[in-house]
């Protein structure tokens, strides 16, 4: 009989968003006739804007015919996309990036899970409190961790709180780590980091040897122009940070999968010797290994992201999803429950009424109200007394949802 992975069994429960997708299909089940309002999984409802499917149409027709005809990519990505990306997301804002750094990918979900590929199974890794799951459930298969407490935190990570006092901006770690994931604008809770909070955690990287993950997959949420929107822009930043992009939230690309990561060729690492390796090379070695790229048409509708068009249907898009966000802050706000976040990201992360948990909330909003949210223990354990809801939705089911919330708390 084969042997399995163990770490795998270390896993608690299931995956947050299965259970949560598990309940609310037993609640259909049993209410049948109920209308719900998914404002729980952060996935887009707009259609993917015109310039952009045309572009994906054109490159679909190159591929019908012999001369324009592509088999397998380049394994890092076409250089027209690599270029458009240095040009526009880094280079715009002072940023210091070169193309032979990017890395397509499908998505930054696989690569911030993928990451952890590269670092020693005995790497010390430090996550916010509370989390993209991710970013812990991949440590945990890969060994790097004990087992779970009661609270759902793991033996041998390191969690840094995030808490109405900080602002939900986590402070570097007290203990040494090798690794620390930080997300801004951060899912789930919609906390958006400072210039001053990122040169305080390049400084500290430096001190402590130490490589941040810097996932940005929402930074085109920033409405604040005083905000950061890469860690790149602050100086030091390629000595010790690995940046991840989508293109899920930015244009819609939720079902059609594009990313990347940027690998500075000046972080590095250390082998098992102490000497110094780059980790650009590491990150490319494994994916020539495992990943074939994204594919040509989906590569090229990215690509038409930077175009002029592009860019005035993405920030329509964004638009809307952040005038929904508005929406669900003022309107919970008046429901007498405190909201954070949803000023520069479009999640609300908001306080339960004393006393209720986040699953409790979530099951009462799910058969009271029929409304689906994600509940903040999910998150983990600093997330219990909150609940993340989406701005992610149509317009006319947002409003609905904010009425149900409120008639269902004042109830």
């Amino acid at each position: 009989m084969a042997r399995i992975n163990d770490h795998y069994l270390k896993l608690a429960g299931g995956y947050l968003f299965p259970e949560i997708g598990r309940r609310v299909r037993v609640f259909q089940e049993k209410n049948p006739a109920a209308k719900l309002i998914r404002l729980g999984i952060g996935d887009v409802v707009l259609p993917i804007g015109a310039s952009i499917r045309a572009a994906m149409h054109r490159a679909i027709d190159e591929l019908g015919a012999e001369d324009t005809f592509k088999g397998y990519g380049p394994d890092q990505g076409y250089d027209f996309l690599r270029d458009a990306i240095v040009q526009h997301d880094f280079k715009a804002r002072g940023a210091a990036v070169s193309p032979d750094e990017v890395f397509v990918s499908d998505g930054s979900k696989c690569d911030s899970g993928n990451i952890q590929e590269i670092f020693a199974t005995a790497a010390r890794v430090a996550v916010p409190d509370p989390v993209y799951p991710v970013y812990v459930d991949t440590n945990v298969m890969a060994g790097r961790t004990g087992a779970a407490s009661e609270d759902g935190k793991y033996a041998g990570i390191v969690y840094l709180p995030c808490t109405e006092k900080n602002g939900f901006r986590p402070a570097p770690p007290e203990e040494p780590v090798d690794v620390v994931y930080l997300c801004f604008p951060n899912n789930p809770t919609g906390a958006a980091a400072t210039s001053a909070d990122l040169e305080r955690w390049v400084r500290w990287a430096k001190q402590h040897d130490a490589v941040l993950l810097y996932d940005a997959a929402y930074e085109r949420y920033i409405r604040d122009p005083a905000l950061p929107h890469s860690i790149y822009e602050i100086p030091g930043a390629r000595e010790v940070a690995i940046e991840f992009r989508s293109y899920s939230k930015l244009a819609g690309f939720t079902g059609l999968r594009c990313g990347y990561v940027v690998v500075p060729k000046e972080v590095v690492g250390k082998d098992a010797k102490g000497n110094a390796v780059g980790l650009h090379r590491l990150w490319s070695r494994r994916q020539s290994t495992k990943f074939n790229g994204a594919s040509y048409p989906i590569q090229v509708g990215a690509a038409a992201c930077y175009s002029d068009a592009g860019r005035r249907e993405l920030e329509a898009s964004i638009d809307y999803y952040m005038e929904n966000a508005r929406l669900i802050r003022t309107g919970v706000a008046a429901a007498g429950l405190r909201v954070f976040g949803a000023e520069n990201a479009p999640y609300a992360w908001i306080a339960t009424p004393s006393g209720v948990g986040s699953w409790e909330m979530f099951d009462r909003l799910l058969t009271e109200a029929h409304v689906v949210c994600t509940p903040g223990a999910g998150f983990g354990a600093c997330g219990e007394g909150y609940l993340r809801l989406s701005a992610f939705g149509k317009r006319d089911q947002i409003e609905e949802a904010i009425a149900r919330v409120r008639k269902c708390l004042a109830g």
